[in-house]
């Protein structure tokens, strides 16, 4: 796992999202609405819609809220239409930055980003700079508890799973994205249900990230893409250390 995934894991375990719910309500909203345009608002055959449906419902976005964005994509409510651009740069370190974005205004996104990336000690490249670094692959995590790496290892196999890691505090199942709908519903058949499971860019490689001032600033870029409100995932190639991550959380 990259220490991008660790910091993302601390900071679900810590509840740092419940201070900025507002903002990811809005996010969660932006992305039901664009995957029911793209796939219909049919929840059980338009697999997008389903996964962030259940996202939303896991942090208590009201159902009036949800079905009103499924409205919006379809097109029986009015509603803003959305364009799903990603951007690419570099942060402290040399690190690969990828920031995926739903947005009304691409001259306000790009702008904002660009300007986020430069107050933050990076700098915002053009498109396919670092995207080469990144692979999509289907992502699931799983908090140890009473599971054992050898019974997940053979129920993810089985369920199709490419790849499993001992992350620490956490295990990590990774699948083909084509796969992901499959290998979600025999894992869950097997009552393996997975702390959180979703199709992400993974690094290919890393930057290992030795010193805690560059940490923190690493992070510091991070965290300040994700708030802005276009943003909705970012990827990055970082490894921190552990202790580190924990000293800086």
């Amino acid at each position: 796992m990259s220490g991008h995934s660790k910091w993302s894991t601390i900071k679900r375990k810590k509840g740092a999202a419940d201070a900025k719910r507002g903002a990811i309500f809005g996010k969660m909203i932006k992305e039901i609405t664009v995957a029911a345009r793209m796939g219909g608002g049919d929840i059980g055959g338009n697999p997008r819609l389903r996964r962030s449906v259940e996202k939303a419902r896991a942090i208590s976005v009201p159902n009036d809220n949800i079905e009103r964005a499924i409205k919006k994509g379809t097109g029986e409510l009015e509603g803003v239409n959305y364009e799903e651009i990603t951007y690419e740069g570099y942060g402290p370190s040399g690190v690969a930055v990828l920031v995926a974005c739903l947005t009304d205004n691409k001259v306000r996104t790009v702008a904002e980003v660009r300007n986020i990336f430069s107050k933050k000690g990076g700098n915002m490249g053009d498109s396919g700079c670092v995207g080469w670094m990144f692979g999509k692959k289907g992502i699931f995590i799983y908090d140890k508890g009473n599971l054992t790496e050898d019974a997940l290892m053979e129920a993810a196999l089985d369920a199709g799973a490419e790849d499993i890691k001992d992350t620490g505090d956490n295990f990590e199942v990774t699948c083909d994205p084509t796969q992901f709908e499959a290998v979600l519903k025999n894992l869950e058949d097997k009552k393996l249900k997975p702390a959180s499971a979703e199709i992400a860019m993974l690094p290919q490689n890393t930057v290992n990230i030795a010193e805690k001032e560059t940490a923190q600033k690493i992070l510091a870029l991070i965290e300040a893409l994700e708030d802005n409100e276009d943003v909705q995932n970012v990827y990055a190639n970082f490894d921190i250390p552990a202790e580190i991550l924990n000293s800086i959380a």
